[in-house]
């Protein structure tokens, strides 16, 4: 069985050890790397190719929304799963538009980590069910007009590729994934954002948390 190779980027030597111990018990993960600062955990992933790094936020040289920004610039099939104890919201945004897949707090069990390692790898979203409805909530009231077009209709198609494009699949995988052409993702895409005014992928995704379609699962 080829395994999940993981990238583990935190500056506490003690935690990064525990997260390695944690991750190679695992039969089907291996952790290929280890970085303390942010840029050497760019370095790596440039080197090492993983198929997961996991990515504490506050790590001296670059932080964690920095150094995901720059591994999704040169290596956009890495899926990245940030690390932290933060619940605020806030956080949650900044790394969804920083391009990370996953977010999970260091005070959740261990088994919440390898879910996510597990869900990013194979192409899903994973928020911590911890923070999964603060944050559905804190957004719902921000944001009063995207709760409201909730209603709306897609077609079933259009509502697909929106739920694939907040799970972070590229248009190329999708247009795989539904046997379609891009241009046809890419116009089902263009159509229902038109629809439900919106303007970025932060807001799909977030259309999608309201949705349900982002659960832990």
């Amino acid at each position: 069985m080829e395994k999940i190779q993981v990238l583990v980027a935190e500056d506490h030597e003690t935690v990064r050890e525990g997260l390695r111990l944690i991750i190679d018990a695992q039969p089907d993960m291996k952790t290929v790397g280890e970085a303390g600062d942010g840029n050497t955990a760019v370095e790596l992933a440039q080197k090492l190719n993983p198929d997961v790094v996991v990515m504490d936020i506050s790590m001296p040289s670059l932080n964690g929304s920095k150094a995901t920004r720059k591994i999704m610039q040169c290596c956009p099939n890495i899926r990245i799963i940030a690390l932290t104890r933060h619940t605020e919201s806030g956080y949650v945004q900044e790394l969804l538009r920083a391009g990370a897949a996953g977010y999970v707090l260091k005070q959740s069990s261990s088994d919440e980590l390898i879910r996510a390692i597990r869900a990013v790898k194979s192409g899903r979203s994973y928020l911590d069910p911890a923070i999964t409805t603060g944050v559905v909530s804190e957004y719902a009231t921000a944001q009063p007009s995207l709760k409201s077009r909730l209603g709306l209709s897609l077609t079933e198609r259009e509502a697909e590729v929106l739920r694939l494009i907040a799970s972070g699949y590229s248009n190329k995988e999708i247009a795989a994934r539904l046997a379609i052409s891009t241009k046809t993702v890419e116009a089902h895409k263009a159509n229902s954002m038109k629809k439900l005014d919106l303007t970025s992928r932060i807001d799909i995704v977030n259309y999608a948390l309201l949705q349900g379609w982002l659960g832990s699962n």
